[in-house]
């Protein structure tokens, strides 16, 4: 069997399921970073050996893994490299150019972002000749598999892999789910339910989401929102809700880790609405069949966008456009609003066939098989 390198940052729960998939699946050596920060992490000593790191600054968004390259280099039994493709890492071109250069039959994967079609002149050479470095990617979707083919990559060579949460442990939450009066006890009211579930940041532009309650309201629509997390933007938002004077529309529920109760307020809501980039967002309201409205630009997306299909698992508004938001959100439930059981289905389908860990392993299987 082959022994399998595998070199990512740090340990974020919501992918333990398909690290631990990994693991099993071949013979593994674990090596990831310490980093301060508030991601939840899960128990490293599940998988059979790793490393922990220090993580070192280098220059400007440049940084170090301490230590990596001469624990990974007098290791000459390793003969595939699977690992993060962050061209910040110095740490991964020392590696990786070594490998090219003195032990060319060992093959290098990266599990990358790829390209986003935004880049600077200066971005653009960064990335090309540290993905050059690879025999072959992993691509989290097929957007920016697309964008590396118009760039010179060779299409062969590239994997599509999308993302996952905890995909077993919320299936299990998902059989239990019902309709519930969670929201027709705290707003007195049968409104339409719009919500958000993630980190509050500015670049989540949760601003526009706030407004477009207030300019629905001017229009005789009265729509009520809850907010599932907490984050920086908090208070603003929280300001701009008593301002606007519809604190009695707007739940901030806050942080919660409690996956049975995130589950019953995802699945009882209406529409996730994301007005910035939606990342993981998009998968957590599929997972429980609440479809998502995000902006248009994808060149300033996460990948997950691709798991929304308009009109079907959601839709896309223009970017930083307040008013095209607000006619998404409308024409949402003017076309759809007595769809809610097949609209579920829907999102329910896109999330089980393609934004989970089996079909994440199934990918890695055929390229190392």
């Amino acid at each position: 069997m082959s022994k399998v390198c595998c070199i990512f940052n740090i340990p974020s729960l919501y992918r333990e399921k398909i690290y631990l998939d990994i693991d099993k699946e071949y013979d593994c050596e674990w090596y990831f970073e310490h980093e301060e920060n508030d991601i939840n992490l899960f128990n490293v000593n599940k998988l059979k050996k790793t490393h922990i790191l220090e993580h070192g600054k280098f220059i400007s968004r440049f940084y170090t893994m301490k230590g990596l390259v001469s624990m990974v280099w007098k290791r000459k039994d390793y003969n595939k490299f699977l690992m993060v493709g962050t061209p910040m890492c110095i740490s991964l071109w020392v590696l990786c150019i070594l490998l090219k250069v003195f032990r060319p039959t060992k093959r290098i994967y990266f599990w990358t972002h790829g390209w986003y079609g935004k880049e600077t002149f200066a971005e653009r050479v960064i990335k090309k000749n540290f993905l050059k470095l690879a025999d072959e990617l992993f691509i989290y979707g097929n957007y920016a598999k697309d964008l590396l083919v118009k760039e010179g990559f060779k299409a062969k060579n590239m994997h599509v892999i999308h993302n996952s949460l905890s995909y077993d442990v919320q299936m299990e939450l998902r059989k239990q789910m019902k309709k519930t009066a969670v929201y027709m006890e705290h707003f007195g009211n049968q409104n339409p339910i719009l919500i958000f579930i993630g980190r509050l940041t500015p670049v989540k532009r949760l601003d526009m989401l706030v407004q477009s309650i207030t300019d629905l309201k001017s229009k005789g629509q009265d729509y009520n929102l809850v907010f599932i997390g907490d984050g920086p933007m908090r208070k603003e938002l929280e300001q701009k809700v008593k301002s606007l004077n519809i604190s009695e529309q707007v739940w901030f529920y806050g942080a919660c880790y409690d996956e049975l109760v995130n589950a019953e307020l995802v699945y009882n809501a209406d529409l996730c609405v994301a007005p910035g980039n939606v990342g993981l967002t998009a998968i957590h309201a599929l997972m429980f069949g609440c479809p998502v409205i995000t902006h248009n630009d994808f060149s300033y997306q996460m990948p997950e966008f691709e798991a929304i299909t308009p009109y079907y698992t959601g839709n896309f508004f223009k970017r930083g456009d307040q008013e095209s938001l607000n006619d998404k959100i409308i024409e949402w439930f003017r076309v759809n609003g007595n769809q809610r059981g097949h609209i579920k289905q829907l999102c329910y389908k896109e999330v089980d066939e393609q934004w989970n860990p089996y079909f994440q392993m199934d990918v890695i299987k055929k390229v190392f098989n």
